[in-house]
């Protein structure tokens, strides 16, 4: 049986100089004995796991809401997706899989109800108290809002995975590391973690938007990734996108951007010299990435997701039903609390911002088909409470 001592000296055989060795962490605010024979990343991605916060993922909207179909992605399978591509990357690359994972798995816990529409409507309710992003959310819960150990709020993570979190820099999410050495890069797990995301979501988004038949093949087959795509697959560009095509187009599609992203990672840590952590961290930004052909191709990708998938008429419809919906329920709590539920309403003494950031938790916890039933049952007289 291999015990965590003997993992730890395998990682400083097998992984590169600069990836962060479990062993080398900074551990933990409050200290804890380790586990026997688990790292203390796999035992932060186990922790992760078995949160409330992580299980609600499941009815969370990444760009459909659940009742819109059961091919989608939610929230949780985004999270899967990026954390199968993140530990691919790891593996490539030789950088701890664990730490990857880890990060990946947790980077979403603080997403609200219906995706970045409803984080832009909470901010928006918020402002003026402090205002609200899922990032500072997710470190909320991971510091502080999971109740799951007797001895310390929260979960307890390493340095490593918590700076991962706060690290984590995407097009849709706003990084603030203070406290967390910002001057310095995120180790090259945290690195990974952000581009497995941006792969993610932009093929994913790429996928459920034909499948839906919001994306058009007519305008897809402009983009120069989806004829870099064709070419690849011997297909020719006017082939008919069917459900097989489909398929294939976007696994090639991950195939691609992962296999570009690792090609100039690895050039750039040649190029740099990079033998240890300290190293790469001195850099003072990241090192992982895309060429500046590959980067202008993705955001071509992205421009056009924006243009004819999140800003066509039907997402914009629910877009504006959940501002409307979130925005009720924030209003309703703050008039009057006592329709919190008692252990909610309860922690507006304790809570160091009042009632309105207990409020904005609680609405951020919710799902969205919970938020939809807790709507009906506010405002619908005919509905039971």
């Amino acid at each position: 049986m291999l015990s965590r001592k003997l993992l730890e000296e395998r990682e400083r055989q097998v992984l590169a100089p600069y990836a962060m060795k479990s062993g080398d962490s900074r551990g933990r605010v409050i200290p804890e004995d380790e586990h026997p024979y688990r790292t203390a990343f796999q035992k932060d991605r186990d922790r992760i796991i078995h949160t409330t916060s992580f299980r609600r993922l499941a009815y969370k909207t990444q760009v459909f809401v659940y009742y819109e179909g059961d091919h989608y992605r939610t929230r949780l399978t985004h999270t899967i997706e990026v954390a199968q591509i993140g530990r691919t990357m790891a593996r490539a690359l030789g950088a701890n899989e664990d730490l990857v994972e880890a990060i990946c798995l947790a980077h979403d816990l603080g997403h609200p109800p219906f995706g970045h529409t409803g984080e832009a409507t909470l901010n928006e309710c918020m402002r003026g108290h402090g205002g609200f992003d899922h990032q500072r959310q997710t470190m909320r819960l991971v510091e502080k809002l999971e109740r799951r150990f007797p001895d310390f709020p929260g979960l307890n993570l390493t340095f490593e995975v918590r700076e991962g979190l706060v690290k984590h820099d995407t097009d849709y999410d706003i990084s603030d590391a203070t406290g967390y050495e910002p001057e310095k890069a995120g180790t090259l797990e945290c690195q990974i973690a952000n581009i497995a995301d941006e792969i993610a979501y932009s093929t994913s988004d790429m996928d459920d938007g034909l499948g839906s038949g919001l994306l058009k093949p007519e305008d897809v087959r402009q983009l120069a990734l989806w004829q870099d795509v064709m070419r690849s697959l011997g297909e020719p560009l006017d082939h008919p996108i069917d459900v097989m095509l489909r398929h294939r187009a976007i696994r090639r599609l991950v195939g691609i951007e992962v296999t570009a992203a690792l090609e100039e990672t690895a050039r750039r840590l040649k190029e740099n010299d990079i033998q240890s952590v300290e190293e790469l961290r001195a850099l003072g930004h990241n090192i992982v990435g895309f060429s500046a052909e590959m980067e202008e191709k993705n955001r071509e990708l992205r421009q056009f997701l924006m243009a004819h998938f999140y800003h066509h008429y039907r997402v914009m419809r629910m877009t504006q039903k959940a501002r409307r919906l979130l925005s009720d329920l924030f209003y309703a709590y703050i008039e009057e609390p006592a329709q919190l539920p008692d252990d909610t309403r309860a922690r507006i003494e304790e809570e160091p911002e009042g009632l309105y950031r207990v409020v904005c938790d609680y609405i951020a916890g919710m799902t969205d088909r919970y938020a939809l039933d807790e709507h009906r049952k506010l405002f619908d007289p005919e509905t039971s409470a």
